[in-house]
Formats: C-alpha cells, structure tokens, sequence
C-alpha cells in the first residue's frame, strides 16, 4: 500500500493574526510599561481609578461601535453627553421644590438623561437615514447645536445639582459592590451585551452587512433605514447612561463637559480593530481600545512624561497610525 505524501503546502500551520492579538499584546505591554516606571501603577487606587473614569468613554464606544460597524460616524457624542448632563440637572433641580430631596427625583433626572439620549439618537439617524444626509456633517451640525444649547442654558457659565441632591447621588459614582465601582459595573455589562448583540443576533449582523455593502443588504432584504436609525438610537441612549454615572461625579455640567469624547470614543473602536469604513466590528476589541487609552494617559500623567494637555494629540495620533495600519492590512490583502 502506497502512501501518499503530504507537501508543505497542504500542511495546516498555525499563523499568528496580530490584526486580533494586537492590541490585546499592546494593553499587556502598557501595563507593563506602567508597572514598570511607577509603582503604584497597579495598586487597587490606581487601577480603580483609571477604570472608573474609563467607564464613561468605555459605554459610549460600544454604541460608536454599531454605528461605524454600520458605515456611520457619531461627532456630536461629547456635546450630547454635555447637553444631557445640563438637561438632566435642571430638571432635578425644578424637580426639588414639587418632590423633596430624595430617590424618586434622581430617577426622574435617570429617566431624562435616557429620553433625550433617545430624541437626540434618532434625530440624528433619521437626518442620515430617511433625509440622505452624510453622517459625518449631521453630527458634526448637532455636536454644534448641543455645546452651543448647553452653554446658552448655563448662561457661559456651570449647571451645578442642588447640593443635598448630589450628596445623595455621589454613591452612583462612587460606590459599588465589593470594591469594584457602579460606573465599572455597567460598563462590564454594557460591553458584554454589546458582544452578544454584535455577535450572536441578526441585528449585529445586519449592521456588518450595511458597513460591507449597502445595496446588497437591500437585496437580502435588510431594513437599511431601520437598522441605521437603530445605531444611533443605540449611541444615544448609552450617551444619556454615561451621562446617568458621570453627573454624580462632578454634579455639574459646563460648555466643556465631554470636551474630545468623541475622538477618545472613535479611537477606542479604531484601535479595537472595528473597520473605519464599516462591515466589520468586534466589541471586545473596542474595550480593549478604551483600556489602552486610559493607560497611557494614565501612565503619562504618572510619569510626568507629558504634559497632560497634549492627551489630545496623543489620541490622535493613535487614531491616524490605527487607521494607516488598517489600510496597509487591507492593501496586503488584495495582493
């Protein structure tokens, strides 16, 4: 009996997709790094710290994950969590003098926070949707009319919750269950949820579908319109949550709250491996993406390395490289 042999080129060999363990492999090297340089870096402070404030960003980037995945972009993001925060302690505050200091007005200021996170959502996807509007200029237009809507409100100045009021809230922000914080809490939960609805139902199909090729999802009977007015809608309402974790923290709300959320956000779904141009998204990668960010912000600001004014820069940096190296992977494929 003749055995066949096998060539080198039929054989499996196991390949290493950096494009998925990349940015895992970077978050390993920067806490590393930070471990490293200071350490205090990985006391239960710090780590703490870092994720509590990454939980913000962290929520809105899982909803900024569905809309790119879908073809969008969302810029008004940071202005809406401002413009929700703003509406959400006035209708507190108008809410005291009728209910008294107590839970039910907080939840009434939870339940504006979700509602105009909705309204804003699906004004911007209707404009994109139903009007045909590129969703880069819609939201740049509303993130305009919301930092200008807050600012007016605020008369140039701050919206600051009663001080009882914010006594009462500050343990949304602060506590939590056996050490860990409510704001890391969520974030844990929104993400995994994300990861189940991006994977595992039609609707996280149907918006890879829609970034990869509009017209064939039309003829495979996709509702384009309905599933993109979704995204937003989605973006939206996890904006007016982020909102629900952030008031207690400062209790106020400014011109300048949510300054660059939008860019932290979409560089978090860029550096996670999500495509810029839509088809293809991965929640987890977007968490590890906010992680990635919060750590180096942390560790600069630590380290004294630079100043933390130039945050911003290093963002966008980070973005601009991610999606260079999102282009060369795509340019390497078509070879």
């Amino acid at each position: 009996m003749t055995k066949t042999a096998t060539s080198p080129a039929t054989r499996a060999s196991p390949t290493v997709n950096l494009h998925v363990l990349g940015p895992v492999l970077a978050l390993l090297l920067l806490i590393a790094l930070g471990a490293w340089l200071n350490p205090n870096f990985l006391s239960y402070g710090n780590v703490t710290n870092v994720l509590a404030r990454s939980a913000f960003i962290g929520i809105i980037a899982v909803g900024m994950t569905f809309v790119i995945t879908a073809g969008g972009i969302d810029l008004s993001v940071g202005a809406m969590a401002a413009f929700v925060a703003g509406l959400m302690i006035l209708a507190m505050n108008s809410l005291i003098p009728i209910m008294g200091v107590g839970i039910p007005v907080i939840l009434a200021g939870m339940a504006v926070a979700m509602v105009a996170g909705f309204i804003a959502g699906w004004l911007n996807g209707f404009l994109v949707a139903k009007v045909g509007i590129e969703a880069f200029i819609v939201t740049l237009g509303s993130m305009g009319i919301y930092r200008s809507l807050v600012t007016w409100i605020a008369d140039g100045g701050t919206l600051s919750l009663n001080f009882d009021l914010r006594t009462l809230y500050r343990p949304v922000y602060y506590d939590g269950i056996l050490g860990v914080a409510w704001p890391i809490i969520v974030f844990a939960a929104v993400a995994i949820l994300g990861e189940i609805l991006m994977r595992r139902t039609a609707f996280g199909r149907h918006c890879a579908a829609i970034g990869a090729n509009e017209q064939v999802a039309r003829y495979s009977a996709v509702n384009v319109d309905r599933v993109r007015i979704a995204t937003f809608v989605l973006l939206g309402m996890l904006v007016g949550l982020a909102t629900i974790m952030y008031v207690p923290r400062l209790g106020s709300a400014s011109g300048s709250t949510g300054v660059l959320w939008e860019l932290e956000a979409i560089a978090a779904v860029i550096i996670g491996g999500t495509v810029l141009k839509g088809g293809f998204g991965r929640v987890w990668g977007t968490v590890i993406g906010v992680l990635i960010l919060s750590l180096i912000g942390n560790i600069l600001n630590l380290a004294s390395l630079v100043s933390p004014y130039l945050n911003g820069t290093i963002q966008g940096v980070i973005v601009i490289l991610a999606v260079v190296l999102q282009r060369e992977k795509k340019a390497a494929g078509a070879r």
